[in-house]
This record gives structure tokens, C-alpha cells and sequence, in this order.
């Protein structure tokens, strides 16, 4: 890791997918990642996030080839036959900087991606374009060309094609009360918030296009980190299979400046983890307030 990790920094997001080969065929050769580690999932790391049904499958981690240590990482599990992204509690998606999205539609042609949302401008926001697309594990993606920082934040322009992931996003039974667990368990701050006629979760709910959500961003002065979505009341808890990961987008991973803050209750206790991911730092994992796996990875 380099300066480039500062406390709130997210490391990586974490999806499952069917065939973890399958899957490189679309992050690694469709969209330019480049794997730095493979394997199969060692049993310590299984038991850290809550998953023994886990132990050996195999994985991949991907990065950026702008050199950003900012990591995707794709653990190998059965499609959940219940599970429909945008309906259920936790890690909703996670969203990439990206050059030239709206280029993006004809590259991916024929690959394992399913686009759902086409690239738009969106009347009002005239900061970014972003697109939105299921991966073979319906893990969701977003992929955002920055146009300009927000008000309240900045946003990265991508340097590779595509570049790292800078925001996830969070569905929440309780917004408020979400943010507020950000603030003080991981010392967060609450940025900017919207009100919009949320597309995608209009769509996955057969709500009226008007239908309106609330969102707001908890990042670290003006750097954004986690978008944390007010979804409707018909949302439910997301299921699992038993000892295996959440499906879809399952886990994220932060960097913070300490594992002894109060009121984290981890899984496992904090270990040294080594490899590229975590470079010989303590790592540990939580689930928080929304049900979501939560990593994260001490700098000092």
C-alpha cells in the first residue's frame, strides 16, 4: 500500500461469483483489470469473515492498471437462486471511475456483463455519468465517468480505462440511523444528500418512475466513501447459504487508523494478514448496522 490509503480509503469490494474463471474473462480481459493474487480461500480467512462453507473455493484479486491499491476481489460460490440485486439489505453495488462510459455498451457486447442501465446524464447532476451492469454472480457495478467535483465532494478522475472503485453503496432499513453508526463507530463524516427518482430501485421494486429516495454520502472530509440508500420498507434482509457469504456484492474493505476503536464487535480478532490486499497489517471484519460485511484493515 502507498500514501495513497488514508483513513476511510476503501481497499476493495468483494463479490461472488459462479466461476471465478468465467468472471476474469469479463474484469480481466473486457475490462483491463489485472489479477495480482489467486487461490483458494485459506480456512483463517474463511472463519474471519464468517464464511467455513468458503474454505478452499477459489478466488481472484484484480486491480487497476493505473496502480491505485484499490482491489477487486472475486471469491467462487453457487448463484443463490433466491437472491435479486437492488432488493435486500447490505452492499447494494459498487461504483468504478471509468473514461469514455459511454463507449462502454459496445465494448462489453457479448461478454457475461448484463447491462441494466444504459449511460444518461441525469438532469441536475451534472457531476458524473455513470452506467449500471450485473455481473455472472449479479454482483451490481456501476461505471461512472467523473465530469467534476460535487459541492461537498471530490470525485476521481479515472487514469486507466478503468480505474478503482471510490464509492460503495449501502441499502438501508434506516438511513439515519446508518449514518450515524459510520460516524461513531468509524469516525466518519456525513456529507452531501439527495433526494432523486431513484432508477434502479424504482425498477426493482415496480415503483412509479416518480418515486423518490433519499441517499446520503458518509466520507472523510471531502473524499466519498460509502452512499447509503433509504430503501423502501418492502426491502428485506438478504439471505445466504449457511456458512457461505452474502450473494452478490457480499463485503467491503476500509482502511482506518485503528482496530481499537470502540463498539466494534469483530468476528475474529484482528490479525496480521499478509499479500498485496493487506500488505502485513492487522485486519478484521464486522457486520454492520444494515447486515453488511464490513473489513477493515488498520494503517498504523
Amino acid at each position: 500500500m502507498n500514501d495513497f490509503l488514508t483513513h476511510g480509503r476503501i481497499i476493495g469490494g468483494l463479490a461472488t461469483v459462479p466461476d471465478v474463471d468465467a468472471s476474469l474473462r469479463d474484469y480481466r480481459d473486457r475490462l483491463g483489470l489485472s489479477v495480482v493474487e489467486q487461490g483458494a480461500l485459506a480456512a483463517d480467512l474463511a472463519a474471519s469473515w464468517s464464511c467455513p462453507a468458503n474454505i478452499g473455493v477459489p478466488y481472484a484479486t484484480l486491480a487497476p492498471t493505473s496502480g491505485v491499491p484499490c482491489y477487486l476481489r472475486l471469491v467462487q460460490q453457487p448463484l443463490d437462486p433466491g437472491f435479486v440485486p437492488t432488493r435486500t439489505y447490505g452492499w447494494a453495488a459498487f461504483e468504478i471511475t471509468v473514461q469514455d462510459v459511454f463507449g462502454w455498451p459496445g465494448k462489453l457486447a457479448g461478454s457475461g456483463f448484463d447491462i441494466i442501465g444504459q449511460p444518461r446524464e441525469i438532469p441536475g447532476l451534472p457531476y458524473f455519468v455513470a452506467m449500471q451492469m450485473l455481473g455472472q454472480g449479479r454482483e451490481m457495478i456501476y461505471l461512472n465517468e467523473v465530469r467534476e467535483n460535487t459541492p461537498t465532494s471530490d470525485l476521481p478522475p479515472a487514469n486507466a480505462p478503468v480505474d478503482h472503485l471510490f464509492i460503495v453503496i449501502l441499502a438501508s432499513p434506516d438511513r439515519a440511523a446508518t449514518m450515524a453508526w459510520y460516524a461513531d463507530r468509524l469516525g466518519l463524516d456525513e456529507g452531501g444528500g439527495y433526494t432523486i427518482p431513484y432508477t434502479m430501485i424504482n425498477k426493482a421494486f415496480g415503483l412509479p418512475d416518480t418515486h423518490m429516495t433519499s441517499l446520503s454520502m458518509a466520507q472523510k472530509g471531502r473524499m466519498p466513501i460509502v452512499e447509503i440508500d433509504d430503501y423502501p420498507d418492502i426491502a428485506t434482509v438478504r439471505t445466504k447459504g449457511e456458512g457461505m457469504l452474502p450473494p452478490g456484492n457480499a463485503m467491503v474493505t476500509l482502511a482506518v487508523d485503528s482496530l481499537d476503536r470502540p463498539g466494534l464487535d469483530f468476528i475474529t480478532p484482528p490479525t496480521v494478514r499478509s499479500g498485496a490486499f493487506y500488505a502485513n497489517r492487522r485486519a478484521a471484519t464486522v457486520i454492520g448496522p444494515a447486515g453488511e460485511l464490513l473489513e477493515l484493515v488498520e494503517l498504523g
